[in-house]
């Protein structure tokens, strides 16, 4: 098997060296929610730092019990017997990679690291492209067609990874998108995989969300974790939510049984953080909300200096990311040799100072001048200047992240001139 580092960690680390060595860089690369720990949450991982020994390989009760509380108050009717936890999203759908059978079916663009780990566990993987007014679920007019090719050529695509807010756009699916997906997983026997880790992003927190697991709940897994709405990426705390019924609980034994050669268990401490964040006691709602409006504030700023100048860009309403597609600069770029989504990002690097992921890493048409960033990095160096961004009325008014901005805005604006 060819391996490399994942695209994203990589860049994160070159941008540590070029920061290193004097270079001043603004960093958009790396889907981080840069803030710091919430207090209640660090007192919960003091509190369980005597959980010392191995815990039950799908979770402790406590913290079982909670995390099927957080599903059912988001309408999902689920038991502590229809979850389990793990060190991260990540290795939960790396498990699910192993366990069900079948290729992989993915929207393109997508999170860089569903197609290595499809491919480490010896799947195929099919890209189909996004719909125009939204990321995150593969266009239904064209993933049937998708399907019959890849039957016909000899895959057998049996998954289909959705991801309910976007990483890369930015968007989520309506509703009336996630039904024809729906429809298509029911007609073509797929199973549907719903990384909701940005549910709790969403700009607006009343905005409608239907879950695939509302639709077509007895072929829908649903991953979530804390990393992402609660900035714990370095704790790693992530969940699942099997089908109901005896699908499920197959699903679940064969899940348990990977990770109990894989990670054994979640680590204790981190067993005490689920069981407090996933009950969603008040305080961790408003952070939350706070949270939701600074990444809502300093993402639609990134996406308006994108389309100021000349990108096209879907409106971001969900995590904290933009997507901006350069085509209509494509000759002004072509003076500069830039050709494709690799060399605009090196441009974007080496001549501005702005680190971006280009989409070629995501699936995308390496020959597209598209990239994500990752606009929660542009909250403050510091703890106090984060957490100033996080309280402040308009965030976009302090002038650490103002100056962010308009470095952003400079940059992208010299792409076009």
């Amino acid at each position: 098997m060819n391996a490399s580092m994942s695209p994203n960690l990589a860049l994160n680390e070159e941008v540590a060296r070029l920061r290193a060595q004097g270079r001043s860089v603004v960093h958009l690369g790396f889907g981080e929610s840069r803030l710091p720990a919430f207090a209640p949450l660090v007192e919960q991982l003091r509190a369980g730092a005597h959980r010392n020994a191995y815990g039950p390989v799908a979770g402790a009760p406590d913290a079982l019990a909670s995390l099927a509380g957080y599903f059912e108050r988001r309408g999902l009717p689920t038991g502590p017997h229809d979850v389990l936890l793990g060190p991260g999203s990540k290795p939960l759908l790396m498990a699910l990679n192993l366990v069900l059978p079948g290729d992989v079916l993915l929207p393109r663009p997508s999170w860089n690291s569903y197609e290595p780990q499809a491919r480490m566990a010896g799947k195929r993987v099919y890209g189909v492209p996004i719909p125009a007014e939204c990321g995150g679920v593969p266009d239904p007019d064209v993933l049937p067609e998708t399907i019959e090719r890849a039957r016909r050529t000899g895959g057998d695509p049996r998954i289909v990874v959705l991801t309910l807010p976007d990483n890369p756009t930015g968007t989520l699916a309506g509703a009336e998108l996630i039904g024809r997906v729906c429809e298509i997983a029911e007609a073509q026997d797929l199973i549907v995989v719903s990384d909701e880790i940005y549910r709790d992003v969403m700009h607006r927190p009343d905005a409608p969300f239907l879950s695939p697991a509302d639709v077509i709940p007895e072929r829908t897994v649903v991953t979530t974790g804390l990393s992402k709405s609660l900035a714990l990426g370095g704790w790693r705390v992530g969940g699942l939510r099997v089908p109901p019924g005896a699908r499920g609980r197959d699903l679940r034994a064969r899940l348990v049984a990977v990770a109990s050669d894989m990670w054994s268990t979640l680590a204790g401490p981190m067993q005490q953080v689920a069981a407090y964040a996933f009950g969603d006691p008040p305080e961790i709602g408003r952070r939350l909300a706070a949270s939701a409006r600074l990444h809502g504030a300093v993402a639609r700023a990134v996406h308006a200096a994108a389309v100021a100048a000349g990108a096209a860009c879907r409106p971001p309403t969900g995590a904290f990311y933009v997507y901006p597609d350069f085509e209509p600069r494509r000759e002004a770029l072509a003076e500069r040799g830039v050709d494709g989504s690799a060399a605009l990002a090196r441009h974007l690097l080496d001549e501005h100072g702005l680190a971006v992921l280009a989409g070629h890493h995501l699936g995308d048409d390496p020959g597209a001048l598209r990239f994500k960033a990752a606009t929660s990095m542009l909250y403050g160096d510091t703890d106090e200047e984060q957490e100033a961004a996080l309280a402040a009325p308009d965030p976009l008014a302090l002038p650490h992240v103002a100056d962010a901005l308009t470095r952003v805005a400079e940059g992208l604006a010299k792409l076009g001139a």
